[in-house]
This record gives structure tokens, sequence and C-alpha cells, in this order.
């Protein structure tokens, strides 16, 4: 391998594709056309490439769609469902998740009670599990029936399970978790189980 003419043969030799001209064999290896998608992921679909178990992943949803390979931003669980992004671009993935970014993530919650305003409260002030706070941004009754009602749970950073985790505290089940935003970017109308690509105004929301 050449780069900028230069015979290098360190692995670890960190290279710039937009700026570093870097051939192999006498041919240009030029950067892949940076993609960005919203999926509208599923429950029971597990947010991996492979899975040693055999169960569907999100991957399934994109086969079809001629892409370069790309990874998912984050993470839903098997039975969460909604606003999953994939990119190519390990750079923007890598400043969404950073924790500094503080950027929210937005999720509509049914849970198998009807909590009144103190148990609202308790939620926002958030539990210790296994020697972790876990806490809420906001929590927002949206409606609620007989039996049931529906959150909205902002996160300003997200940890493994952490709404279920912090619900679990306070004896909740949780029936459905849905994410419907990260940043000012909305899930939508988009169809379950399907993927699209970000517009250049959507791009921008989640710009960091």
């Amino acid at each position: 391998m050449r780069v900028m003419g230069k015979v290098v043969s360190n692995p670890s030799l960190r290279v710039d594709p937009d700026r570093d001209r870097i051939t192999v064999d006498g041919e240009r290896i030029v950067a892949e056309c940076k993609v960005y998608l919203m999926l509208n992921k599923p429950r029971g679909l597990v947010t991996t490439r492979d899975d040693p178990e055999g169960r569907g992943t999100v991957y399934d949803c994109i086969a079809d769609l001629d892409l370069p390979f790309v990874s998912p931003v984050g993470r839903l669980d098997k039975a969460s469902e909604g606003l999953l992004l994939m990119t190519n671009d390990t750079r923007w993935a890598n400043g969404l998740l950073d924790p500094a970014s503080h950027v929210a993530k937005t999720y509509h919650v049914q849970i198998a009670s009807v909590p009144d305003e103190a148990m609202l409260a308790r939620f926002r002030t958030g539990a210790v599990v296994e020697g972790e706070l876990l806490t809420a941004s906001s929590v927002e009754l949206l409606r609620s029936g007989g039996r049931n009602a529906w959150l909205e749970i902002m996160l300003g950073e997200g940890r493994n399970r952490q709404i279920r985790r912090l619900l679990g505290a306070f004896d909740i089940e949780v029936l459905r978790l849905v994410r419907v935003a990260i940043g000012a970017l909305q899930l939508g109308d988009l169809a379950k189980g399907k993927a699209r690509h970000l517009t250049a105004e959507e791009l921008a929301m989640v710009r960091v």
C-alpha cells in the first residue's frame, strides 16, 4: 500500500481518505459514500449483524437495499422497537453516542398500570439499581386507560435497558417501548420494518 506515493507497512497508520491519496497495486482506494439510514425497528429483532441463536436481526430489514456495510448507531433491545439509525460514518455515529453531545432520545412507553402524579415524580427522581443511579430527563403521562398507560420518557444519556430497569425498580411492567425521536429527528410515519435515507435537513438535525 502507498499513501501519498510512499510505501506504508504500518497497519495502525491513521489516514484521511478525503485528503490522502491511497493506492494498492497502483489502484487508488477511495472512501465509500457516506450512508445515513433511519429504520423503524420491529419488535423481536436483535440489533446485531449475526446472531448465534439464529434470531432475526435488523439487517433483515435492509437486505434488499443496495448498500455498503452499515452499522447500528447504538442499540434497541430485542423487545423494543422504533427509531434506529444506521450508518457507515463511524465518526458521526461516535459523536451521537458520546454523552458529551447531549443528544436526547425520546420514547413512548406503555406500562401495565396507571400512575398518579406521585408515582410520576418518583420516576423523575430515579432509582438506584445494582449500585447505579438511573434517571430520566423527563417523564410525562401521554394517556391512560383502565389498566395501563402510555408515558413519554426522554433520556439524555442512554444506558443498558435503562427505562426497563428504572421502571422495574418500582415494580412497573413495561408492555411496549418505542423510540420515537433522536434529538429533533422524528420517526414519523415510517412503516415498521422499513428503512430510508435521511434527508439533508434531517441529517442537520442530528449533526454533532
